[in-house]
């Protein structure tokens, strides 16, 4: 009698296990089978201010001063695709960016470009590619991002009465899809989510972000995805990293940047180029 019992709780436990399995195999058949609809693309026949518009702020003792409308040729839309830049002009110039303490940037030689869909096209969740590639990589100083921020960010523009909140808490999260820090590393880019820890202003955030191989003078797409509860990131569609659990921590609106930023003192002479072809937002139907 023992026996029997023992072998028909086996037998009961066995199918447990086997339905949960599958529920988990079903889940996860969903997520991939799912259909992307687009519902924002932008390839850069033109510079489209119902998408865009430039962001002139002094963050990460940033060496450039952004400036407005493409001056210097910072931010150019030709042969259908955007160029943003870092240009070296030849001589100091005053710069009107200011930091989020008031202060202003010094004079600098160098100017870059900075734009961002703050109040133009925000989405919640789904998934943000875009294709691009930089002229060159691995120089000193150089520092170019496609990524995210919470659509309620403090940092100018402030534009709504609901842009109050400090980075990084919610509703002013960070996801950087691409960066690239020219200083320690060549031919790699970095990818992640910045995770708030409760304040803002104290240093008290850490980094899910690592460091993975491409070709980045040529052209590649770089994406995020909210999948389930994780941050997904792929390179020309395939997984590179992912953030497990972090996915829920953003449920905010967000809007995407995209500048090219030089970061210290390093000298550099010309120009350098992050050249976009398309972004895109999807949301699963």
């Amino acid at each position: 009698m023992k026996q029997v019992l023992t072998i028909g709780l086996l037998v009961f436990l066995t199918l447990v296990y086997s339905c949960k399995n599958s529920d988990k195999k079903s889940m996860a058949v969903q997520e991939s089978d799912a259909i992307w609809e687009t519902d924002f693309l932008d390839e850069f026949e033109t510079f489209n201010p119902e998408n865009w518009q430039d962001q002139r702020i002094w963050v990460n003792n940033e060496n450039h001063c952004y400036v407005p409308d493409g001056e210097f040729g910072t931010r150019e839309v030709s042969e259908g695709t955007l160029k943003i830049k870092v240009v070296n002009t030849g001589e100091k110039r005053p710069c009107d960016n200011f930091d989020k303490h008031g202060q202003q940037h010094p004079d600098t030689e160098y100017v870059a470009g900075r734009i961002c869909s703050k109040n133009r096209k925000e989405f919640v969740k789904g998934k943000w590619t875009a294709r691009l590639k930089l002229s060159s990589n691995g120089e000193a100083s150089m520092f170019p991002a496609w990524w995210l921020l919470g659509a309620q960010n403090n940092e100018p523009p402030v534009q709504e009465d609901d842009e109050t909140i400090c980075w990084p808490l919610t509703g002013s999260g960070e996801i950087d899809i691409f960066e690239h820090h020219g200083d320690h590393m060549k031919d790699e880019f970095t990818t992640g989510a910045i995770v708030s820890l409760g304040e803002c202003d104290k240093g008290d955030w850490e980094s899910q972000r690592r460091n993975f191989p491409a070709t980045l003078n040529e052209f590649h797409e770089y994406s995020v995805e909210w999948e389930a509860s994780d941050l997904v990131y792929r390179l020309d569609g395939k997984e590179v990293y992912r953030n497990p659990g972090e996915g829920d921590k953003y449920p905010e609106p967000m809007f995407a940047i995209l500048n090219f930023a030089k970061i210290t003192d390093s000298p550099m002479s010309g120009e350098w180029v992050m050249e976009v072809d398309w972004v895109k937002h999807e949301y699963r139907k």
